[in-house]
């Protein structure tokens, strides 16, 4: 009888990343038993029901053993990965020479739980000379990161959503009992929902698992959450029910926000919204009377019609009055690892795409836009794609553009654990190792780090994403055979106890070699790295990351029980990161200094944004004419409902999913009969760019006239010479210029479709 071992990581399906303790049998590598880590210091053993079916992504048929690459008749042949890697360096430094390093490009780059592997790409675009990344993040959260930008100085200014400690919680487009994005967000909504003294106010077209648990459920029309939010807003400013005292002491533009305010219909946007103006002032006196409001908003509002403006108009709610920067509030916080950037606005002089000249928001480019910029005939169109854990075929919209846009390109190289949609349109497929046979992390967290220890050596013939970017990177000959001096100096400061010794050799030669300073993840991995256990290695970055946390935060890190002086702070953050394998917490915020982190001079919130403010004034005051896509596609279709048994495509075998495992299709009673469908019954959607067959759901959780399918499904899971198909995908009827037109956020929650029983 095998014996088993258990090991503290955590989940990978969603952006939470709970704390779970994995029983393995190492003779079989299957995990036998997942449960909660009750030593973490966020989730402290709490889970959902998707975190125990992670041995379905660790292990299923579909891993991949060896490199591929592609034949001239479109099958796949193993080769060695050192041919792999000489092969694919060659040619993107032939595409870099022949036509600039800004016609390769990157995609995806770490999903919900492998960011420490994907910031190992930074050193292959570096070699390649390109400043593009097409990312997930980029289409759904680059709106909020641009008005971050304008209201709080910087596009990665991090905020958080303390809707457990909040008196008044209002949840715009969220629902947190399937999707979490809050911790332990099902006992907490449970708590807040049970509590006489707090209030829970749902915003949705759908009423969710969330909604059912609100004291008050105001059920918007579909895409029409700008018009909603606004009137919440005008009847604030026109009923004073603004703090003065926080707006005078904490923000700028008020005074010129308050004339656009002035000026909201709000009966008439009330009668757009399809909410009683009753239910509106309702919310707003509630808002303007509680003694802390926490807002929480999701992918509802930020892949809907006006994204890049609800996101404005969702934070002007309480920043208005008040219920910003303090205990119980939305308020600003700290990344241990920032997952983006700050980009200039093309005005200012910043980056644009060369083919459809779409600016970078956070130092991302929109997916929407990547079939444009490879199908191109622009002399600067894209020719080399990079894509590394990430589905873009099945996750990013409209499928067909994006596998008639991949035939083009003149290399294209996918990294991933498994033959993907996306693999099998590329050039050369490389092997990666799973998130739990590497050391990994999550930049998600707030004030929090996990660095979370390989629970299984790599799958035989697999690479670490870290050693597949480094040895590519060699091969292009952009970093030198070695870096002898940093680990000379990593090794006699770990043999001979010589603290700082390290540090200080970084520096000098972070300075004086350029490649050190363009590929320090590289450099760190191979020098302080090799110090660490093994299978650690790759966690030499974290080094760096602590040291450059330790220097901006110093009392925030003492705070949180961290103690040590200058350099020794960042040298004590990094071991305690080391020495516990569930997780720290790496930072304490202090409220008194919360204004630091708004990044304008005078650390004041900017109100006043002239380009959303027109956006505003140019809203409909009347209910909008039909449109002929209305007519002829008369259903909105919300594309990527999250469910109790679904995870984006991370797990593509179907067997994980205990319920609704054919990702059904929500109808409305009363359309299910105008079209003679029964609860089960196949119906067949069609869009402007493509159709699916998908089976019927009769529920009145949606509205007459709204229909609802989850995302994830209609993947090919191959078992030995069989395939099957299970569920529909989604991204086959959604379009690339269906978006938001600063952003390019795609409206996936408003997806135009007819309906028909097959």
């Amino acid at each position: 009888m095998s014996t088993t071992t258990l090991h503290k990581s955590a989940c990978n399906l969603c952006s939470l990343n709970c704390g779970i303790e994995i029983e393995l049998n190492p003779e079989t590598r299957e995990f036998v038993k997942i449960t909660g880590d009750k030593e973490h210091p966020l989730s402290q053993g709490y889970i959902c029901q998707k975190a125990t079916r992670i041995n379905y992504y660790q292990n299923h048929k579909q891993r991949l053993t060896a490199p591929l690459k592609k034949q001239n008749d479109g099958s796949f042949k193993e080769i060695s990965w050192d041919v792999a890697i000489q092969e694919i360096a060659d040619q993107l430094v032939s595409i870099r020479d022949t036509h600039g390093g800004e016609t390769i490009a990157y995609a995806g780059g770490g999903g919900q739980g492998n960011h420490l592997g994907g910031i190992y790409a930074a050193s292959l675009r570096a070699a390649c000379k390109t400043p593009y990344i097409y990312s997930s993040l980029a289409q759904e959260k680059t709106g909020n990161f641009w008005v971050h930008g304008k209201m709080f100085g910087r596009q990665n200014t991090m905020y958080a959503e303390p809707v457990e400690d909040a008196e008044y919680v209002l949840i715009i487009g969220a629902n947190p009992m399937q999707s979490h994005g809050i911790q332990k967000a099902r006992r907490v909504i449970g708590e807040l929902s049970r509590d006489p003294n707090r209030t829970l106010v749902v915003i949705d077209p759908r009423e969710t698992e969330t909604a059912k648990k609100a004291d008050l459920f105001l059920q918007v029309k579909p895409g029409k959450d700008a018009w909603l939010m606004a009137a919440i807003l005008g009847f604030l400013a026109q009923k004073d029910l603004v703090n003065h005292s926080f707006i005078q002491e904490h923000t700028n533009g008020y005074a010129e926000l308050l004339t656009h305010l002035m000026k909201i219909p709000i009966a008439e946007y009330a009668a757009i919204s399809g909410i009683p103006l009753s239910q509106i002032e309702q919310v707003a006196h509630g808002i303007a009377s509680a003694k802390t409001m926490s807002l929480r908003s999701d992918l509802g509002i930020e892949m809907s019609y006006n994204s890049t403006l609800n996101a404005y108009l969702a934070r002007l709610i309480f920043l208005i009055t008040g219920h910003f920067g303090k205990h119980g509030t939305n308020h600003l916080t700290t990344w241990f690892f920032p997952l983006l950037g700050h980009s200039k606005d093309p005005e200012e002089g910043g980056l644009t795409t060369a083919v459809t000249k779409t600016r970078g928001i956070g130092k991302l480019f929109p997916p929407n836009i990547l079939p444009l910029e490879i199908d191109s005939d622009h002399p600067k169109h894209i020719r080399g794609l990079i894509v590394d854990s990430a589905n873009p075929v099945s996750s990013w919209a409209d499928t067909q553009a994006q596998i008639k846009a991949y035939k083009t390109l003149d290399l294209m190289v996918v990294i991933d654990v498994a033959m993907t949609e996306t693999a099998k349109e590329a050039h050369y497929v490389l092997p990666a190792a799973s998130q739990y046979e590497k050391v990994e992390s999550t930049f998600f967290q707030e004030n929090f780090f996990h660095l979370r220890q390989p629970v299984l050596e790599p799958l035989e013939g697999t690479l670490t994403e870290p050693e597949i970017y480094s040895r590519i990177v060699r091969a292009m000959n952009a970093v030198p055979a070695s870096f002898s001096e940093l680990k000379e100096a990593a090794q006699l400061e770990k043999t001979e106890n010589k603290k700082g010794h390290f540090q200080q050799s970084f520096m000098k030669v972070a300075f004086t070699e350029p490649s050190v300073k363009r590929h320090g993840v590289i450099a760190l991995k191979e020098s302080i790295g090799e110090t660490l256990p093994k299978g650690m290695e790759a966690a030499g970055p974290i080094w760096m990351t602590a040291q450059m946390y330790a220097n901006k935060y110093p009392e925030a890190i003492k705070r949180a029980g961290i103690e040590g002086n200058s350099a020794e702070l960042g040298e004590n953050l990094f071991k305690a990161i080391l020495d516990n394998p569930s997780g720290i917490k790496v930072s304490e915020r202090a409220y008194e200094n919360h204004w630091a982190l708004v990044k304008h001079k005078d650390n004041k919130v900017q109100l006043f944004i002239p380009e959303l403010l027109q956006w505003l004034d140019d809203l409909p005051l009347t209910l909008e004419h039909i449109k002929q896509s209305e007519i002829d596609f008369p259903f909105n279709l919300i594309a990527g409902e999250r469910r109790t048994y679904n995870a984006n495509t991370i797990i593509r075998n179907p067997e994980w999913r205990k319920k609704d495992a054919a990702g059904k299709l929500k109808i409305n009673p009363s359309d299910a009969a105008a079209h003679g469908i029964n609860d089960g019954d196949a119906v067949q959607l069609e869009s402007s760019t493509g159709s699916v067959k998908i089976i019927s759901m009769i529920s009145d959780e949606v509205p007459s006239g709204v229909l609802s399918m989850p995302h994830g499904h209609g993947l090919k899971y191959y078992d030995q010479d069989n395939h099957e198909t299970v569920g529909a995908m989604a991204n086959l009827l959604t379009s690339t210029d269906h978006c938001d037109p600063l952003a390019k956020t795609p409206y996936h929650k408003n997806v135009r479709v007819r309906m028909s029983k097959v």
